[in-house]
């Protein structure tokens, strides 16, 4: 398990083998919380006051580099948003009380929007600060990077930072429109190991005009996700975008080879979860045709699943689905909030391979180079609070 420490100097990771297991039974630790302790808890990761390393507003993350067990404090926009966004879609759940904290938590968030705006004030976002631009924060050799190599605005963050701000249906249109200019397309065509993907015309991740096309099934589900919740009409590359989805379910890549189909979430129970979402969001009847399918392999990797995030991942997608979840118990010496923020689950990964193409792009992803784990405790504890609150939901 990963110990985490705000500050500029390298952090080294504390590892431990997981001697705790994961049972199934009808009480458990984690079930008996209730949802205003996960979410003062939250509340209490926020940065209130801009320190060296993170700007008030922030839900602090860390990077680690593939192998080198050192952490290093990464101020990115992705965790946050991502908190901030599931605390809006349990906003039904809570109580007035803890929708007081809730919209101080987002509020309070909201202030670091701007400083990963595009620098010319168009409504897309980046990963990092974009004015000045800057690579891997606190990264030593890799900030001379941040001029001459800073990467563009994603459709990633820009889904969910748009969500996250309730922007206007005019913002969301008009970005919809830039986003059919970012296809697999023409001479940005990615050439795939496998055909089954090459001539689909879906989304890069990336906005850059000269960026090599990416293309990751996670991402393409949280931007079908936004248009969803906002009812944009479908194009040709909305609709190429949801057959490059299920063309790796039909192939099952997104159970054997997920690293390949999504390079920047990378494992299934991850891509489950992104699924469940989207499917939630609104009908595609592709996706349920194969709603099926999708819950049966949940399934299958619930009563597999060793890692406690990874098990709550899975519990969520079930209960979007509608399918019963027994509840969730571990054996730990620790409390639970500590087991989780202090656990090596790693939701995101900057993947600097996924530009490149085959065969290359397998080697150099098989060897690990260029690979960085992202954790954020805060976030972790956000994906207990929406299992509690399905689950509690489900048990009415």
């Amino acid at each position: 398990m990963w110990h985490f420490v705000c500050c500029k100097e390298p952090v080294q990771k504390i590892t431990s083998l997981f001697l705790s297991v994961w049972l199934i039974s009808t009480a458990c630790a984690a079930d008996s919380l209730q949802l205003s302790q996960v979410l003062q808890r939250i509340r209490k990761l926020q940065i209130q006051h801009t320190t060296n390393d993170f700007p008030a507003g922030i839900f602090p993350s860390y990077r680690e580099y593939n192998g080198r067990n050192i952490m290093r404090s990464d101020d990115n926009a992705f965790f946050t948003g991502l908190v901030v966004l599931t605390l809006q879609n349990l906003r039904s759940y809570l109580s007035p009380a803890d929708l007081l904290v809730c919209d101080s938590i987002s509020s309070e968030a909201a202030a670091i929007y701007p400083l990963f705006r595009n620098k010319t004030g168009r409504s897309t976002y980046n990963f990092w600060r974009t004015n000045p631009p800057v690579v891997f924060p606190n990264g030593g050799w890799l900030n001379w990077m941040n001029r001459s190599h800073a990467l563009p605005d994603d459709i990633d963050d820009t889904a969910i930072l748009l969500m996250v701000m309730n922007a206007p249906d005019s913002t969301v249109a008009g970005i919809h429109a830039l986003m059919q200019h970012h296809t697999n397309t023409g001479k940005k065509r990615k050439k795939t190991r496998y055909k089954d993907y090459r001539d689909i015309p879906a989304y890069s991740t990336w906005f850059g005009k000269r960026f090599p096309t990416d293309l990751d099934m996670c991402v393409l589900s949280n931007a079908l996700y936004m248009l969803q919740r906002y009812h944009q009409p479908f194009t040709a590359a909305d609709s190429a975008s949801l057959r490059f989805i299920t063309t790796a379910i039909d192939n099952g890549h997104y159970m054997d080879k997920p690293s390949y189909v999504s390079p920047h979430y990378a494992r299934t129970p991850i891509i489950l979860y992104h699924l469940s979402r989207l499917m939630q969001a609104g009908t595609l009847s592709a996706l349920e045709q194969r709603r099926p399918a999708l819950i049966a392999e949940t399934q299958k990797q619930f009563a597999a699943a060793a890692n406690p995030m990874d098990k709550i991942l899975l519990a969520i997608s079930l209960l979007r689905w509608k399918q019963p979840v027994p509840a969730l118990e571990w054996h730990t010496d620790t409390d639970v909030f500590s087991y989780l923020e202090q656990n090596d689950f790693s939701f995101f990964i900057a993947n600097m391979a996924s530009i490149l193409t085959d065969p290359i792009r397998q080697w150099v992803s098989d060897t690990g180079l260029g690979r960085f784990y992202y954790y954020c405790p805060a976030y972790n504890n956000a994906l207990l609070l929406e299992y509690l609150a399905l689950q509690q939901q489900a048990g009415k």
